[in-house]
């Protein structure tokens, strides 16, 4: 953090000498941008920077401006429709639209941002320029420009594209999602009809209130719980499960290795929501497992021992807290643990041999082998892909929403606030918006769903990168 705020106060400081210490060309460039490069006969490249101004200008002045305007606000005519009796038709009035006023603002101050960087840039390298040809060395022209972003330049441009698409796809939405858990956006304040405006802070103590009429607290605390406890298990559940079927695949008393691999991987070709529909319809209440259980007596069984409900169909493995938290861990583990299995069998293949003939050697059984040697390769070579896990867990969707449709909490607290005991913090924001249009509840939820997977990724690379190891496993 300190370095960051060093580069930052360098980053201010040469622009500020820049314009203390610049020529005229230099200074006239805090009007005009290309006025600097038409001073040293750079046409080509003035034209081009200047160019670039006019069409932020334009931009600002005829696109943005009048959206910016009204950001304070976000709009404050409603669309209203008027019937004209006299010629049968409805009339609609020049209404705002607060949507498109907090996303196009958003956008517009994206854009001034950009170009507020382009312009220290800008007057940076063109003092630059001013300073090589005051000490008579030599500046590139622009042809020899565009020819190094080919050469010692290429990184700049292959990474151009990915930046813009981070930009537009990711960092526009992230910064929409953040002024929407700002404003009171939900199913009575729908554009067009209908404006929302700025509430503050209220959406997130809302998050962390409960009584009577809100109870996103007790919701929220429950679903970040069983998120994490979630999250946890279903990752380091499939990571050992991944390491201990490769192994026992590729034990040398194991017969028919090429066929065992095989049947796993065809699991992982299957699309997985077909397999999460199908395990949902067999583990109903009304499916075909429950169908054998009951059958065989296993349902009766479990009723006389005060396990199930007296009254209920069968075993509520998808149906019911508890059993619906187990059954989605372990449904889990079938989906996951093949695609471990390929990662890890090709990380025990390059284990170094001579560390593992020097423990049996030394009379090291299989299971010290395991656990001394094994498992610490495995999470120094995995460990960054283990962190990511848990992230992807945390945000994962599919196997919940599809395991657990139409699930129905007991719980009316729980209900009160549209979420169910087996929700993770992005299924209950699902429901969210799509269900009952509160999206001002989804972006707050949104934010503390960025916040813990930020904390999580930046505390465990942090950690796996700190010291070097690579030497313990030469």
């Amino acid at each position: 953090m300190k370095n960051f705020f060093n580069g930052l106060k360098n980053y201010f400081a040469e622009f500020g000498t820049a314009v203390a210490k610049g020529d005229i060309w230099t200074r006239m460039s805090l009007l005009i941008l290309g006025m600097g490069y038409f001073g040293r006969g750079q046409i080509i490249k003035g034209i081009l920077v200047t160019l670039v101004e006019v069409a932020v200008i334009l931009f600002t002045a005829m696109f943005s401006a009048p959206y910016l305007a009204k950001l304070g606000t976000l709009g404050t005519v409603q669309r209203e429709e008027v019937f004209d009796p006299l010629t049968m038709t409805k009339t609609v009035n020049d209404y705002d639209n607060s949507l498109l006023i907090l996303l196009f603002s958003v956008v517009g101050l994206l854009v001034l941002f950009a170009f507020l960087l382009i312009y220290i840039s800008n007057i940076k390298r063109v003092y630059e320029i001013q300073k090589l040809k005051e000490n008579g060395k030599h500046i590139e022209s622009f042809a020899e420009e565009v020819k190094a972003l080919f050469n010692e330049r290429f990184h700049i441009t292959l990474l151009t594209l990915p930046s813009l698409g981070v930009i537009v796809f990711t960092v526009v939405p992230l910064l929409f999602m953040i002024c929407v858990a700002f404003t009171n956006y939900d199913a009575n304040h729908q554009p067009p009809t209908y404006l929302f405006t700025w509430v503050g802070l209220q959406n997130f103590r809302n998050l962390f209130t409960n009584n009577m009429t809100v109870s996103f607290g007790y919701a929220f605390i429950r679903i970040l719980i069983w998120t994490l406890i979630w999250a946890v298990l279903a990752t380091f559940t499939t990571y050992i499960g991944g390491i201990l079927l490769a192994k026992f695949i590729n034990n040398e008393h194991t017969k028919g290795k090429k066929v065992w691999r095989a049947l796993f991987v065809i699991t992982i070709a299957i699309p997985q929501f077909v397999t999460l529909l199908l395990i949902n319809k067999m583990f109903s209440d009304n499916g075909i497992i429950n169908g054998l259980a009951n059958q065989w007596g296993l349902v009766s069984w479990l009723k006389d021992a005060g396990i199930i409900a007296s009254g209920a169909n069968g075993i509520p493995f998808l149906s019911q807290p508890g059993w619906a938290h187990v059954m989605i861990v372990i449904i889990n583990i079938w989906i996951g643990v093949p695609y471990q299995m390929l990662i890890a069998t090709g990380i025990l293949m390059n284990i170094p041999n001579d560390q593992l003939e020097s423990a049996k050697i030394d009379g090291a059984t299989e299971f010290q082998i395991f656990w001394k040697i094994t498992m610490p390769y495995m999470l120094f070579i995995t460990g960054p892909s283990l962190i990511t896990s848990i992230v992807s867990n945390i945000n994962n969707f599919n196997v919940i929403y599809l395991l657990t449709n139409g699930y129905t909490t007991p719980n009316p607290t729980l209900a009160n606030s549209q979420a169910k005991e087996i929700d993770l913090l992005v299924t209950w924001l699902f429901t969210l918006t799509n269900d009952y249009s509160n999206f001002k509840m989804a972006s707050v939820i949104g934010i503390c769903v960025f916040i813990v997977c930020a904390a999580i990724t930046l505390i465990g690379f942090t950690n796996l990168i700190k010291g070097d190891r690579e030497e313990d496993f030469q």
